[in-house]
């Protein structure tokens, strides 16, 4: 890998390499330690989900899990995979949970984190929403809930609708607390993106819950997003709970 992406004959500008359990693992850290100690930008991306979708996903697929024993036991076998990859996800640059994600979001979400290579975009900042009653994200550095915010649920005419439609958003923006809320967390954001960045932070995924995922926390994380842009920055944002 390190000779392939940065030998003296090399070629390519970017290289992307699949590592898993039948990959030689001893080799995989020393070779991203060495391409770095050469000054080469290696960014390290981890594919992550729960267990029970890991079995939904191999029985669907009837493939043999990789670390499967004699017995079979596919529970055991994504065990003994999580502890072999470990040391790999330790060093990562960012982990995504894919538990939730179809091909297209993932996709979307990978394209979002390595679209551009150039440094001097700073950090990849993604904003996500999602509803608590579908459970935490996993892949997140802040995770605020947007809960105590008045619930456009409760109106028959927004309830069909989300935190994308301008009604929706209208009757969010407008409340007193979201505007308190909105104010102290630009404030915030303003002040932990650039320190971040200066401590080396490469991405960095900020989190809206609300309870269904659909109305408060959609239209809280799109405003985030452009307040990020209007700041120069590029955010991907994604609302995983949307259409549940």
């Amino acid at each position: 890998m390190a000779e392939l992406a940065a030998g003296p004959d090399a070629t390519y500008e970017r290289v992307a390499l699949a590592v898993g359990t039948t990959s030689d693992l001893a080799q995989v850290l020393p070779s991203v330690a060495s391409l770095r100690a050469a000054d080469t930008r290696v960014r390290v991306l981890f594919l992550d989900a729960s267990t029970e979708v890991l079995v939904r996903r191999y029985e669907g697929s009837r493939r043999r899990h990789p670390t499967a024993g004699d017995d079979g036991s596919l529970g055991q076998a994504i065990a003994l995979e999580r502890e072999m990859l470990e040391p790999v996800k330790a060093e990562a640059d960012v982990v995504v949970d894919t538990s939730d994600l179809n091909v297209h979001q993932l996709r979307d979400r990978i394209k979002g984190l390595f679209g551009t290579d150039d440094p001097a975009a700073g950090m990849q900042t993604t904003v996500v929403s999602f509803g608590y009653k579908h459970g935490l994200p996993m892949d997140v550095d802040l995770v605020l809930d947007c809960r105590f915010l008045p619930n456009p649920h409760w109106d028959e005419e927004l309830r069909p609708q989300t935190g994308l439609d301008a009604p929706v958003r209208a009757f969010v923006l407008r409340q007193p607390e979201t505007k308190a809320f909105l104010a102290r967390l630009e404030d915030l954001l303003d002040l932990l993106l650039p320190a971040y960045e200066a401590e080396g932070k490469s991405y960095l995924t900020v989190a809206f819950g609300c309870t269904g995922g659909r109305h408060r926390s959609v239209a809280i994380a799109e405003e985030i997003a452009t307040h990020l842009r209007r700041h120069g920055r590029r955010p991907t944002v994604t609302h995983r709970d949307l259409d549940r």
